[in-house]
C-alpha cells in the first residue's frame, strides 16, 4: 500500500553556506513534476545540531517554513548521529528519511527508496551499482582506503553482508524508526553500523538500494588517531551493548 506521509530529516552542524543550496534543490523537485511519486504530505525536518553560524535563522527565513513545509528542530550539540536520532523520533510520517544535508544524494532518488518500503521496514540507499562500479570512486584514495578498512571490519563484527553502511540515506517505516532510533546509542560516525544491527536484531525486513551519489567537498570528519581509535571502539561494543535486544515480537513488526 503506498504511503500517506513521508518527512524528509536533514542533520546540520554549521550548515549555512550549504543548506540553502540544498533546501533550493530539494523544494524545487518536490514542487515539480517528481512530486507525483511521493506521498501527498510531505514535510522537511532539519535537526540543527548546536550550530553557532546562521543555520536555524535560514531555515526559519526559508518561505516553506512560513508554509509548514519546513520545521526546525534545535538540539544540543551530540554529534550526527544524535542529531538523525531526534530527528527521527520527532518525525511524523508513515515513513522517515534521514539524508545528508549537502544533498549529495539528489532529491529524485527518494523514489526508489520510498518503492522498497512499500515491502520493507528499512531501505539503505547504497552507492554501490548493481553493476558492481562503487559512486565513491570519486573520494579521494585516503578516504577509499578507510573505507574499506571500516567495511571489513563491520562486516565481520557486526552488520553482515550491508556492503554500503555509511551511505546518508537511509528510510525506514515510521513504526520501525521509533523502535530503532529508541534503542540507538552510538553517537559517532559508526551511528549507521549501530542501526543496521539493530534492524537485524530486531528481525525487521530491510532492502538495499543502488543511488546516484556525488562526493560533496566540506566534510568535517578529520581522520586521525583519535578517531580510528573511536570508530574501532564503536564498532567493537556495538554487539556488546544490544546484547539483551531480542527479536520483536511478529505482531509488532511491520513487516
Amino acid at each position: 500500500m503506498p504511503h500517506e506521509s513521508l518527512t524528509v530529516v536533514l542533520p546540520a552542524f554549521n550548515e549555512e553556506a550549504r543548506l540553502g543550496p540544498a533546501l533550493d534543490e530539494l523544494f524545487a523537485w518536490l514542487h515539480g513534476p517528481g512530486r507525483e511519486a511521493l506521498p501527498q504530505a510531505v514535510d522537511v525536518v532539519v535537526v540543527d545540531d548546536g550550530s553557532s553560524d546562521g543555520t536555524a535563522a535560514l531555515v526559519g527565513a526559508r518561505p516553506e517554513a512560513a508554509a509548514g513545509e519546513l520545521s526546525l528542530l534545535a538540539v544540543p550539540h551530540g554529534g550526527k548521529g544524535a542529531a538523525v536520532r531526534a530527528g527521527m523520533l520527532y518525525a511524523q510520517g508513515d515513513v522517515i528519511v534521514f539524508a545528508d544535508a549537502d544533498m549529495a544524494t539528489p532529491p529524485d532518488q527518494l523514489v526508489p527508496l520510498l518503492a522498497a518500503l512499500e515491502t520493507a521496514d528499512a531501505a539503505y540507499g547504497s552507492r554501490i551499482q548493481p553493476d558492481g562500479s562503487d559512486m565513491r570512486a570519486s573520494q579521494p584514495p585516503w578516504r577509499r582506503a578507510l573505507g574499506k578498512a571500516f567495511h571489513l571490519l563491520a562486516s565481520l563484527w557486526v552488520v553482515g553482508p550491508v556492503q554500503d553502511t555509511q551511505c546518508g540515506f537511509k528510510g525506514f517505516r515510521r513504526e520501525a524508526a521509533r523502535d530503532v532510533f529508541a534503542r540507538q546509542k552510538i553517537l559517532s560516525i559508526v551511528f549507521d553500523v549501530e542501526v543496521i544491527f539493530l534492524v537485524r536484531r530486531r528481525g525487521y525486513t530491510h532492502s538495499v538500494v543502488p543511488i546516484r551519489w556525488t562526493d560533496v567537498h566540506g566534510s568535517r570528519m578529520h581522520p586521525g588517531p583519535r578517531l580510528a581509535l573511536r570508530v574501532a571502539w564503536d564498532l567493537f561494543r556495538t554487539p556488546l551493548v544490544h546484547r539483551g535486544v531480542r527479536r520483536a515480537e511478529a505482531g509488532s513488526r511491520t513487516a
